[in-house]
């Protein structure tokens, strides 16, 4: 990683702000993981609706793309290109999409640290539907990552719970 992503001396890790997103993003990732660990390579590609409801890796792949558009390109400056739509018609295996978890869950840090002391280097940055990114706070910018990827870990439990091989009751 580069050194942007560097928090073990910065003074963005004793900030509150800056603990709270990395723990709960931790949190919801070690969720990403443990549905994940219930699903096999071919439930992982499942629809519980086919043609309505996405799949167990379309969700995680876009969740990365949402997060590395966020984060990447809008607060780091990255160029990330992003292709939304085909985040969501993506196939891969379980390791596939437990990488995709694991990059946010590497990246997150970083991303958070250059929000609460830089603020955002590329409002110009493409891959979103909103509208309103030039008035959006680099603190706001870092909740809706974390309202994404929580949003989203509902719908992947819901997904396992239907396709998963080894869901078991009560994990709603």
């Amino acid at each position: 990683m580069g050194s942007d992503d560097n928090t073990s001396t910065d003074t963005a890790s004793t900030d509150h702000r800056y603990n709270a997103v990395v723990s709960v993003v931790t949190e919801i990732m070690d969720s990403y993981d443990a549905a994940l660990d219930t699903l096999d390579d071919d439930t992982v590609n499942q629809s519980p609706v086919p043609g309505v409801v996405n799949t167990a890796f379309a969700l995680v792949t876009h969740v990365h793309g949402m997060a590395h558009f966020w984060g990447g390109a809008f607060i780091g400056g990255e160029d990330i290109p992003r292709d939304r739509d085909a985040e969501f018609r993506a196939t891969g295996t379980v390791a596939q999409a437990h990488a995709l978890v694991g990059q946010v869950r590497d990246r997150v840090p970083g991303w958070a640290r250059i929000a609460l002391t830089e603020g955002i280097r590329n409002r110009e940055a493409t891959g979103t539907s909103r509208r309103d990114t030039a008035e959006v706070t680099p603190e706001w910018v870092l909740e809706h990552i974390v309202h994404e990827l929580a949003q989203h870990l509902g719908h992947l439990e819901v997904c396992r719970d239907v396709v998963g091989v080894d869901a078991a009751p009560g994990h709603c």
